[in-house]
């Protein structure tokens, strides 16, 4: 407890105000102090912490490490024996792969990525961020258009503001007819994709990282295909949060779907499930040229040295000897029983129907032959941060999104189920969820409503904030 205790303290600490105690410093400060202040003043400057559950102090509800590869150590063990059989590896890659950092691991290890996901060719890059600002700044061409869901990461929106493309439409979240609708748009406006003569690059995700609902790719390309019967409509689907989760052996959802030749372009990322770091971009050897002769990001950087893609191929040997296989059965099995534990939680149904807790993947999931380990929980937006800290002060780790990482008016707190978690924990978390609501409905019923009463850990909290101002 001490050791979360001190992680609010920081944070909050971190949240004081600078600027006015900038006054005579330098105008370069200053400044640079003025614009955090416009975070801090919403509690939103980011911070550098250390997690309290890799101290023992909580449970992690909060990390990347969906699989439990790094907190196991199956990943460190795989990754060692894999530099145990290649004892002579150089430290460095030497240069650009375009130069002196190209070798002969890299690409037998590219060649057995492809051959895992179905794919041509395989291309290593050194994050997700770096692939994805790849993709859309060198893949799109003059007289392109690009069509995304409104919802793809920022490297996304990153990659194409440095695009060629000629024009950019988003379509709303997950649906379809929207996904039409913004291709009909298309269309009309630009005559050389309507007669085939250019391209539409769709855009989406397979797994949603804040909301943790999973794109209906099928009825999309069926859409595509219907409006574009040229055949001039191609997909680029971000693999991020599916990787080693989703499909045979976590192959992904365009794998599940057996959808490998309808999609253009995949992304997988390394450092999630896999517990590495790095990227793999999937596509034809014409995607791979196109990537190696116009990505800045590719051209201009050294090549992924061989510990990166000797921890990148220890995942995927991970992945295909299909010893993941149990752990992706058994974060199934954690995801559910969570979903059973609140339901059948005596507060859960009141604190639902009163608005002051929802989560929206738990609407029909057991109609859903897959759950997603991304679980948002949605409050009423001044009560966001108050379950937060509920939360962590019971020794559970999680976090709250807020803006800009989601739209204004969409703070939540997105929780990530591991392989590693245990039933008990699962239990735990959805009693302490449920603890917090019945305060919550208790202060809302007491004759005088809300005014002016706050939950116990927000107190407390508010405490510490009192006594670091």
């Amino acid at each position: 407890m001490s050791n979360v205790v001190a992680l609010l303290a920081d944070w909050i600490k971190a949240q004081k105000l600078q600027g006015p105690l900038m006054k005579d410093a330098p105008t370069f400060y200053k400044n640079l102090e003025e614009a955090l202040d416009v975070r801090r003043a919403d509690h939103g400057m980011f911070t550098r912490h250390k997690s309290a559950w890799k101290a023992g102090a909580s449970i992690d509800f909060c990390s990347n490490d969906m699989l439990s590869l790094g907190t196991s150590g199956e990943i460190r063990r795989a990754f060692l024996g894999e530099l145990a059989a290649n004892p002579n590896f150089a430290m460095y890659s030497g240069g650009s792969r375009l130069m002196d950092g190209n070798y002969d691991y890299i690409e037998q290890v590219e060649n057995e990525i492809a051959a895992f996901h179905g794919a041509e060719t395989a291309l290593i890059v050194g994050s997700g961020y770096e692939a994805n600002t790849a993709i859309y700044s060198a893949i799109p061409r003059p007289g392109d258009a690009i069509v995304y869901d409104e919802l793809v990461h920022a490297s996304t929106h990153d990659g194409m503001t440095h695009s060629l493309a000629t024009c950019r439409v988003q379509f709303r979240h997950n649906d379809v007819d929207a996904l039409r609708d913004a291709i009909a748009n298309v269309l009309d406006s630009q005559p050389m994709i309507a007669d085939g003569t250019r391209s539409i690059l769709i855009s989406v995700e397979s797994v949603y990282s804040m909301d943790g609902d999973i794109c209906p790719l099928i009825e999309m390309i069926e859409v595509a295909k219907e409006m574009c019967p040229k055949g001039n409509a191609v997909f680029i689907v971000d693999e991020a949060h599916a990787t080693g989760i989703l499909g045979p052996k976590g192959a992904g959802l365009v794998s599940k779907l057996g959808m490998e030749k309808e999609v253009a372009i995949r992304l997988h990322t390394c450092g999630k499930a896999m517990a590495s770091t790095g990227a793999v971009i999937l596509g034809s050897p014409a995607v791979r040229s196109a990537l190696m002769n116009f990505a800045r990001s590719v051209i201009y950087t050294t090549a992924p040295s061989f510990p990166t893609v000797a921890g990148i191929r220890a995942g995927y040997n991970l992945m295909s000897s299909g010893a993941t296989v149990k752990l992706q059965n058994n974060l199934q099995h954690l995801i559910t029983h969570f979903f059973t534990s609140i339901e059948a939680n005596p507060h859960w149904e009141k604190a639902s129907e009163m608005g002051i807790l929802s989560i929206p993947v738990l609407e029909d999931w057991q109609e859903r032959d897959f759950q997603c380990h991304i679980v948002p929980l949605k409050t009423r937006q001044r009560y966001n941060w108050w379950l937060v800290f509920h939360l962590q002060l019971s020794g559970i780790s999680a976090f709250p999104i807020d803006y800009p990482t989601v739209p204004r008016g969409q703070s939540r707190i997105r929780l990530m189920f591991h392989a590693g978690n245990t039933e008990e924990q699962v239990e735990l978390l959805a009693s302490t969820i449920c603890n917090w609501a019945a305060e919550m409905i208790e202060i809302e019923e007491s004759p005088d409503g809300a005014k002016g009463k706050i939950p116990k850990a927000a107190h407390q909290v508010y405490g510490l904030m009192a006594a670091n101002a």
